[in-house]
């Protein structure tokens, strides 16, 4: 396969995952979003963790809360449990790597909060710790996942799976969800300026 096929390949099959994943998708995408306002209005927070990638739109997605995604309005609170490599490496050392995620919620979440434990296969193992434990702890939990969505959508309120298979589509679609969901949050907030800048 030439490069130009490859090209012209995989936007078309991204294009396909995207329709079917609009008609998926679009209710949770939709609950979701008011979840997280609804969060943040009464002074809680959003929290976001995964694995490689994942881990990656979960800083992207914490930093567009709190800095901006369009609009210029006061910051949103949410974190990002994969940035801090002390935090990580400790846990990890002393409890194991299944605890990293689990023990971050235990020390700074509350029954106000939601975590989105992000998965493309939907089965990662300190994800799925993570969202368990905060369920237990009366603590919403959002799973962002791939086609089936694994054994997440036992531990979370709400499963947004992607219906693909293939971990790039999975990604793309995350990352389009996780735009809506600040953008339908930043619209809820944009009458409220920023203090700080």
């Amino acid at each position: 396969m030439s490069s130009s096929e490859l090209i012209h390949q995989t936007i078309a099959d991204h294009t396909v995952t995207v329709a079917k994943f609009e008609e998926a998708c679009s209710e949770v995408i939709d609950q979701m979003g008011a979840k997280v306002v609804e969060c943040l209005k009464q002074g809680g927070k959003v929290c976001f963790f995964g694995n490689g990638g994942s881990a990656a739109d979960a800083q992207h997605f914490a930093a567009e809360f709190v800095v901006r995604f369009v609009s210029n309005r006061k910051g949103l609170p949410s974190i990002a449990f994969t940035t801090d490599t002390s935090i990580i490496t400790a846990c990890a050392n002393d409890f194991g790597y299944e605890a990293i995620y689990a023990r971050q919620i235990e020390a700074l979440c509350d029954d106000k909060d939601i975590v989105v434990g992000i998965t493309t296969s939907g089965s990662s193992g300190n994800v799925i710790r993570g969202l368990g434990f905060a369920k237990d702890h009366g603590i919403t939990t959002f799973a962002f996942t791939g086609e089936g969505g694994g054994k997440c959508t036992e531990v979370a309120d709400l499963t947004l799976a992607v219906p693909s298979s293939i971990t790039a589509r999975v990604q793309e679609c995350h990352l389009i969800a996780g735009h809506l969901i600040c953008d339908i949050a930043e619209k809820a907030f944009v009458d409220q300026p920023s203090q700080s800048v």
